[in-house]
This record gives C-alpha cells, sequence and structure tokens, in this order.
C-alpha cells in the first residue's frame, strides 16, 4: 500500500483490493494486525525508544490496518492545524477506540500533542507502556474536584512547553453526540494556558464498542470514518459562545455525514 501524505487540505481513502479474509470477517485481520502493532510498541515504550516518530508509525499503521480491512476514512481541516503558530487544546466528542489510535497521525504529524485519559489506559496490561512514553494527563473519574486540577495543571504546563492537548469532554464513548454531557473543561484549560481551542468532529463507528471488551468490538466497513477539524478559536470572556460553537460544529458534521449515509443507502 502506498504511504499516506496530508499534504492538502483533506484525505480520502482510495479505491483499493481488500483481501478474501478481510472481505469476510474484516475484525479479524484487523485486530491481528493491531495486537502485533501494540506489542511491538509496548517493548520499544518499555525500553524507551518510543518517541513521536514512532507513535505517529504505529498510528499510521492502525490508520492502514482499517484501509485493508475494507474501511474508508476521510479528513478535512488538515490546514486549520497547519495554520496553528503554537500549541492549542483540540477538543472533539467521543465515539470509539479508533480516535484514540488514529488522532495521533492526524495531529502530531504537524504537531506535539498528547491525551487527557482515564487513569485505567496507563494501568492497561501491555498498553500501558505506550500511553506512559506519551506523557498523557491522567484522570481517575472518580473525584471531578481531582480531576479538574490535574487537567488544569498538569495541562497548562505541557501546553506551555509546547505540546497540545487532545481532549474528549464527555463523560464516556457514545455514538450519540449529547451537548449536555459535553462539558467545559477543554474551554477553561485554553483560556487558563492562553491557548487556542480546535474543534475536532469525528463519526468513527466503525470500530465498535465490543459487548465483553468495550475496546474490541466489531469493525464494520459499511460505515465511513470521518474527522473533521475546525478554524482554531481564541477564548474570550467565560468562553460560553466558544463552547457552542465547538457544540454546533460537532452537530452540524454529524448531521452532515448522516444526510450523506441516507444518500448512499438511497
Amino acid at each position: 500500500m502506498e504511504p499516506i501524505t496530508f499534504e492538502g487540505n483533506t484525505y480520502k481513502t482510495k479505491l483499493r483490493r481488500i483481501s478474501f479474509l478481510s472481505r469476510v470477517s474484516p475484525s479479524l485481520p484487523f485486530y491481528l494486525r493491531l495486537v502485533s502493532l501494540v506489542i511491538k510498541a509496548s517493548r520499544k515504550a518499555k525500553n524507551g525508544r518510543y518517541d513521536t516518530k514512532e507513535w505517529c508509525g504505529s498510528s499510521l499503521t492502525t490508520f492502514h490496518a482499517l484501509e485493508q480491512a475494507g474501511v474508508s476514512i476521510e479528513v478535512i481541516g488538515f490546514d486549520h492545524i497547519r495554520s496553528l503558530d503554537g500549541p492549542a487544546v483540540f477538543i472533539g466528542n467521543h465515539m470509539s477506540t479508533l480516535e484514540t489510535f488514529v488522532l495521533p497521525v492526524l495531529i502530531s504529524t504537524f504537531r506535539e500533542a498528547t491525551f487527557v485519559v482515564k487513569q485505567s489506559l496507563v494501568d492497561y496490561p501491555v498498553f500501558k507502556y505506550v500511553m506512559r512514553s506519551r506523557d498523557p494527563i491522567t484522570v481517575g473519574r472518580s473525584n471531578p474536584r481531582d480531576d479538574f486540577k490535574a487537567v488544569m495543571d498538569g495541562g497548562t504546563q505541557r501546553l506551555h512547553a509546547g505540546s497540545s492537548i487532545i481532549i474528549f469532554p464527555q463523560t464516556t464513548r457514545t455514538p450519540v453526540f449529547d451537548p449536555d454531557q459535553f462539558n467545559t473543561i477543554g474551554i477553561k484549560l485554553a483560556k487558563k494556558a492562553g491557548v487556542p481551542v480546535v474543534p475536532i468532529a469525528l463519526k468513527t463507528d466503525a470500530w465498535g464498542n465490543g459487548k465483553f471488551l468495550k475496546d474490541f468490538g466489531k469493525i464494520n466497513p459499511a460505515k465511513t470514518v470521518h474527522f473533521a477539524f475546525g478554524s482554531p478559536l481564541r477564548i474570550k470572556d467565560r468562553g460560553s459562545e466558544e463552547q457552542q460553537q465547538i457544540i454546533d460544529f460537532i452537530t452540524g458534521k454529524l448531521t452532515e455525514w448522516s444526510a450523506e449515509t441516507k444518500q448512499t443507502e438511497e
């Protein structure tokens, strides 16, 4: 497969040959590739040899594996990342495990970045070494006050050091976007650190949530993966206007993508 380059403002998966096994059972070959990838990445991270370049490489391999499983991926808005002259807070909806694996190559190809993640991810067997190597901000989700302080203090420190922060303000992954569950912590962090926010709208339910292991759900090539990056926003006043702009951006894109899906099915 040809290497991916993000030279323009958009990316769209090209027509390609899909193996017989991927056509019959997309999940099986995908997860075989993913497990192998995580084991190799974890070994490097454990030995201190997993930097941003390696992280983007792993993310790109996952990107390829999804396409090889028959999943089409469309990305718009790279120019909004290129336009940044410093770190930013990337704020998006959270739909599946897919964005955790794919966003690094979409963002850190251009700007150093890390995530706000649940503490359980940095304690996850094997994968913990990869996450810890990326210096994420961890939250326990049992004490909101402690989590808020961790994001404000840790996020400001990392942003002032030049690393952007990727944050999903929803309490959990869900295929349905609920603005009422989309808190303002990303806005507050950006205001405190004096950096812009970049909205991310995404539709990643091609990687489903599993019944027994939530991270390992069904891969469904019938669903197109979408990412859209919005224009950077500077926080004014309390940030209420910018919060609403982010919500409107996400809901607008999800509505647009849903309409496109219905037209295709018809």
